[in-house]
Formats: C-alpha cells, sequence, structure tokens
C-alpha cells in the first residue's frame, strides 16, 4: 500500500458515494488508476464492505443498549455457537469478543423496550450456555463510525 492507496481508503470511508472523478482529482491520480487502485484495494479485502449509514430514528429505531455477556462454558465450540446465534440476529449491529468480566460486549438496537426484552428472550434467556448479561441503555449517540486513521508515515512514495 502507497500514499495513494491510503488516500483512497481515507475518501472511501468518508464518503463512498463520491464519484471517481471527485476522488481522482483529490488524489492526483487519473480516473483509470482511482478505479484500478479501488479495485486492488477490494480484491486485497482492504475494503470489506460499502454501506449506507441509516438514521436509527428516521426508521422508528430509537434505542440501543450496550450488553456485556458472560458464557457458562468458554470453549470453542460454544464460543462459536454464540458468534454464529449473534451474526444472524439483525439488532445486534456490533459483537466484539473481549477480555475481562464479560465474553461478549454487543452493540444492539431496538424499536423500544419490548423489542428489546424480546431481543434478550431469544439470544439469552433461551440459551443454556449464557451465565448472564448486563446491559446498559445508551442515553445519547455522540459518536458514530467505524473510520480508521489510515497510518501514512511507512508507505512509500509510488
Amino acid at each position: 500500500m502507497d500514499k495513494h492507496d491510503a488516500q483512497l481508503l481515507d475518501l472511501m470511508q468518508t464518503d463512498s458515494r463520491r464519484g471517481l472523478e471527485a476522488m481522482a482529482a483529490e488524489a492526483g491520480l487519473s480516473v483509470a488508476s482511482v478505479q484500478r487502485r479501488l479495485r486492488s484495494l477490494r480484491d486485497r479485502g482492504m475494503i470489506t464492505k460499502e454501506v449506507a449509514v441509516i438514521d436509527p430514528k428516521k426508521i422508528g429505531v430509537h434505542m440501543t443498549f450496550v450488553v456485556m455477556v458472560e458464557l457458562e462454558r468458554e470453549r470453542q465450540d460454544q464460543i462459536d455457537a454464540f458468534t454464529r446465534c449473534i451474526q444472524t440476529e439483525p439488532m445486534v449491529q456490533q459483537c466484539y469478543y473481549v477480555t475481562g468480566e464479560a465474553d461478549f460486549c454487543l452493540i444492539c438496537t431496538a424499536i423500544d423496550m419490548e423489542d428489546f426484552e424480546a431481543l434478550t428472550k431469544r439470544l439469552f434467556f433461551n440459551n443454556s450456555n449464557v451465565r448472564r448479561f448486563r446491559t446498559s441503555v445508551v442515553m445519547g449517540r455522540k459518536k458514530i463510525g467505524l473510520e480508521l486513521p489510515i497510518p501514512t508515515a511507512d508507505l512509500n512514495d509510488p
């Protein structure tokens, strides 16, 4: 990865709808070079997905929760089973396997408390391997994003 790749990654993660011509102008590259580089970044798995960020309140999803989950048994097959279960649940926005008192940290959304209660029954109460879970209700969204700082210090000039 060189400085132009890093610049394109930065441009893509701040606004992936930006046109090729605009990216080419900002990066000082030709449109063909931008196309070729973006294809390579996707092929190498550096760009894994391009999505729209939706305002949850505009679609009636008014609540967000941080849930710390502790498993009864922490065998690899149990971790994998819990992970598979979480991956199929659309109300779980993010899932992290963590160290400390909990085994997983989940970021979940819900329309209301009844919706969240139904989620807890599906994911936790009906799962004999969940020892306990602790929930914090998000009071306000202060920063949302998955942008990463792109390191440029060690990159070679093309």
